[in-house]
């Protein structure tokens, strides 16, 4: 709820991004990671030996110590941002109480990005469906930003229903193109039809190279997973097909449920297995929830 009327509240991704960023900021000096480095540093410790041109003068005459200024160009990571655009991550479409999964991807997605440009990392954004729709390389200069943030929103108003997924052949081709030692933030809901050792095998290829990955398994856990209807008959369409299907939940509750369990046990056993981090984001909740993990994992890589 609070983050459909976030998003309803502001036309601007950006200016979205840095509230939701500016509050996560605030709850991490309130919470138990007080002292958690948040200070996003425009300057780094000169190093012996180095050249003196790009020292800061003016820092040394106040503090006595050398500082080199730190430009645009200049990174300490490369993240690639990867999002699954197919039809499945519309749900739920058209629901006033929640965003659906690719809008919760896009406002977590465009917050992430916030965050690595005030550290002055380097950010690329990957988006797919049945095939590789947009993926350009890790960069940390404005325009490159702004660029993004484009690409994001015209996500958000193009949603286009009966788009199919083929995560597994994406996420290899994507992995072929990632610079090596990088961070991998996915958003998916990783409904992918059968084909889930194929899309095991594509998880695994992003660890290639010593990557470092985080899979958010973006799910509406209320509806998808726990599959909490009211008892009377319904029709579910199917967002990638548009197959329908006429059923009253309560007769199929216990076998879906337990074919999702299998599905979604198996999803984490295997990240475990890959060494790939498993963050379950429930779209109900906060964005912040999603923030944690990932600038934890950021800070085990410097």
């Amino acid at each position: 709820m609070q983050a459909l009327q976030q998003l309803n509240e502001f036309s601007s991704l950006e200016l979205l991004a840095k509230q939701v960023v500016e509050g996560f900021i605030i709850g991490l000096h309130k919470s138990p990671f007080h002292g958690f480095s948040v200070e996003f540093a425009e300057h780094r410790l000169y190093n012996q030996g180095e050249p003196t041109k790009n020292i800061d003068w003016k820092v040394y005459g106040r503090t006595d110590k050398m500082f080199v200024k730190r430009y645009e160009e200049e990174t300490n990571l490369r993240c690639q941002i990867v999002i699954d655009a197919s039809s499945s991550m519309l749900f739920p479409k058209d629901d006033k109480g929640k965003p659906s999964k690719l809008k919760f991807s896009v406002v977590a997605a465009a917050s992430i990005i916030n965050l690595l440009k005030r550290q002055r990392d380097a950010y690329g954004l990957s988006i797919f469906t049945d095939e590789v729709k947009v993926n350009s390389n890790a960069r940390a200069t404005v325009q490159h930003q702004q660029m993004l943030f484009s690409q994001l929103e015209d996500l958000l108003k193009a949603q286009p229903l009966n788009v199919k997924t083929n995560a597994a052949k994406c996420l290899h081709e994507i992995a072929d193109t990632i610079h090596k030692r990088s961070m991998i933030v996915l958003f998916s809901d990783m409904f992918d039809g059968e084909n889930t050792e194929e899309l095991f095998a594509a998880l695994q290829h992003l660890k290639y190279n010593k990557h470092e990955v985080i899979l958010f398994h973006v799910t509406d856990k209320q509806q998808e997973l726990d599959f909490v209807f009211e008892n009377r008959p319904y029709e579910f369409i199917d967002m990638e097909s548009g197959e329908k299907l006429k059923l009253q939940p309560n007769e199929v509750k216990e076998f879906y449920t337990s074919q999702m369990n299998k599905f979604f046990t198996e999803l984490k056993l295997k990240c475990a297995q890959y060494n790939i981090e498993f963050v379950a984001a429930d779209i109900n909740k906060d964005y912040r929830e999603v923030l944690l993990p990932f600038l934890l994992k950021r800070t085990k890589m410097m």
